[in-house]
């Protein structure tokens, strides 16, 4: 287990949190504004500055703690045993055929009640 000191952002963090943020807002903005060129050039320009954007922000504390969170999840997930094809397919087979069954139980519980309301009521 790792145990590290809490490091609070510091008025730098902010500045360079802002500056991403306005990065990316300055990217759509201009995606929008410069319609008249293509759209595949807009969208490379856009990826870009949003590329820019990422990395500025990848520079803060709470960049970096993103970064490691994704990293560390990536490993996790590469830790899991999946299960093989024919597991996948029997159970779902099996689970198509429960939803079956609950269904034709729940329509018979369906038909005995609006048997029992008819009588009832006449």
């Amino acid at each position: 287990m790792n145990v590290k000191a809490e490091v609070e952002s510091s008025g730098m963090d902010t500045a360079k949190l802002v500056v991403a943020i306005v990065l990316l807002f300055g990217g759509i903005a201009l995606f929008y504004f410069l319609s008249e060129y293509s759209t595949l050039l807009r969208v490379l320009g856009l990826l870009a500055i949003t590329g820019a954007a990422v990395a500025v922000a990848l520079q803060t504390a709470p960049g970096r703690r993103i970064w490691e969170f994704a990293t560390a999840s990536r490993n996790e997930v590469r830790k899991v045993v999946w299960p093989s094809r024919q597991e996948t397919v029997q159970t779902t087979l099996i689970v198509f055929a429960m939803v079956l069954v609950m269904g034709i139980v729940l329509w018979l519980f369906d038909m005995l009640l609006l048997t029992i309301v008819r009588a009832v009521t006449g």
